[in-house]
């Protein structure tokens, strides 16, 4: 198993489903799960009931009030999806996924909504489980296991070099990126009622560059050279 997968789980709220995925990811070697405003008792009688042996996977599991914290170190995130509109087939965008050891991310929605639009903006790809249209929902544990087992099935037969400088991680991208919308405000180029969408497309052309973390401080030279130009002219 790829050992940096993060399992991240935005507002869960059954203490059931938290413990069967505890157990899951015991079951395919993965061990990070964070979970953004639980709206269940996830270390709970309940959740360590169903976590069976996999109870210690709770107990270091961390809680996080936003979903772009939970991401933070993440160079590569995962937004799965239901099928209208429908993703990536999961296992065509694994190789990207796990190109490398570097930290990535699987996210999972709530189980009555799925993930929100401005949720879905934080990840690089996103990926949809086929199933039969007679009953395509997914319970939330059983998903994430059908995820860690492509993943792990994936991370058994192979093995890929190393890219020469791995991308910058999500959370400094969402930094650059708020920089970046103030300053196109500033200058005029942004307007309130629009800069959502404007930065929804910025954001989904940097995640197919990829820069890395180098490549995003001279991103962000280019900013601050801007303003000090701008406050200097007399």
């Amino acid at each position: 198993m790829h050992p940096a997968v993060r399992i991240v789980l935005v507002e869960p709220a059954g203490a059931l489903n938290v413990g069967a995925i505890a157990r899951v990811m015991k079951n395919f070697a993965c061990r990070e799960l964070v979970l953004v405003q639980p709206r269940c008792d996830w270390q709970g009688d309940e959740a360590r009931r169903l976590a069976v042996h996999a109870a210690d996977i709770l107990t270091t599991a961390c809680m996080a009030p936003d979903l772009t914290t939970a991401l933070a170190g993440c160079v590569r995130v995962i937004a799965t999806l239901g099928r209208t509109p429908p993703g990536e087939p999961l296992k065509a965008v694994l190789p990207w996924f796990l190109h490398d050891m570097a930290p990535v991310a699987l996210v999972f929605g709530p189980e009555d909504r799925g993930l929100t639009w401005a949720e879905l903006q934080l990840a690089h790809r996103q990926v949809t489980i086929p199933t039969h249209p007679d009953y395509p929902s997914l319970n939330l544990a059983q998903a994430v296991g059908i995820c860690l087992y492509e993943i792990y099935q994936f991370s058994q037969t192979h093995v890929a070099p190393p890219p020469p400088q791995p991308p910058a991680p999500v959370d400094a991208l969402e930094d650059y990126l708020a920089d970046l919308e103030n300053w196109l405000l500033e200058i005029g180029y942004l307007y309130p009622h629009t800069r959502a969408r404007r930065m929804a497309k910025i954001r989904h052309l940097l995640h197919r560059a990829a820069p890395s973390a180098e490549e995003l401080a001279l991103l962000r030279g280019m900013i601050r050279q801007g303003r000090w130009a701008i406050q200097a002219k007399p």
